[in-house]
Formats: C-alpha cells, sequence, structure tokens
C-alpha cells in the first residue's frame, strides 16, 4: 500500500515540497514541507498534515489555530519531487490559511517601480485572537 510513497523524490532531510492550492478559487494558500509519516497521515486522514522543520515534528494544520486544511486530491509533479493539496479551507469564512490571520501566505507583491513588497491582501482576523 505505501509503494506510492516510494515514487517520491524526497530530499537529502527526507523531506519534499508541498504546494496547498484551494480547491474552489484556485488560490495558492501556502508551502511547506512533508516527510513521509507527514505525506501518509494527510492520505490517510483526508486533512494536512505538514512536517514543521522549526519544530522538528508534524505539524497538523490548524492544531493551534482551529484553521484546518479537508484534502481532496494529492497531486504529484512531472518530476516526483513536489506535491500539490488540492484543500478547503476551514474553521473561517473566507478561509485564513496564513499565520498573519490573512487567507494566503502569498500576500506580497513586488512593486517593480519603488523596489519593495508590498501587503495587498488584508489581515482577515489578528494573529494575536488566533494563537494563544
Amino acid at each position: 500500500m505505501a509503494d506510492w510513497l516510494d515514487r517520491i523524490k524526497w530530499d537529502a532531510q527526507g523531506l519534499v515540497p508541498v504546494i496547498a492550492q484551494e480547491r474552489g478559487t484556485g488560490d495558492v494558500l501556502m508551502f511547506a514541507w512533508m516527510n513521509r509519516e507527514a505525506l501518509q497521515k494527510t492520505a490517510e486522514l483526508g486533512r494536512a498534515v505538514y512536517y514543521s522543520r522549526s519544530r522538528g515534528r508534524l505539524w497538523y494544520k490548524g492544531e493551534e489555530s482551529g484553521h484546518v486544511q479537508q484534502v481532496h486530491e494529492i497531486r504529484l509533479d512531472c518530476d516526483d519531487d513536489v506535491v500539490l493539496l488540492q484543500v478547503t479551507q476551514l474553521g473561517h469564512e473566507p478561509g485564513i490559511a496564513c499565520h498573519t490571520g490573512r487567507h494566503s501566505c502569498f500576500y506580497q507583491r513586488l512593486d517593480t517601480q519603488r523596489g519593495e513588497w508590498q501587503a495587498v491582501d488584508p489581515v482577515l482576523k489578528e494573529p494575536q485572537s488566533i494563537y494563544r
């Protein structure tokens, strides 16, 4: 059953990059990492489970914030080294995927005229009220 995990080209740390994409809108919500156990649990539970490099452990998306990602599809790219999750972001409407309280982690756009990054998406919920 776990043969599908052998197809993935894990990096030297045993990790694979993962992109979470919102199923309904196609929005790219976030980028994270998974190890073999995280990907297997994600497939089993139908809920996003990542590997937190800073914490050195599995991270069940929403374990602190309540902003869980329901996984509908797991896809693998043509080089077998990047995973795409198609998810529904739960826990707040509209969905919050970013720890900054925004819908997406990709909320900064480069202003090429000024040569600086600008936040272009609103904070939907203040992080202080999400994380205690």
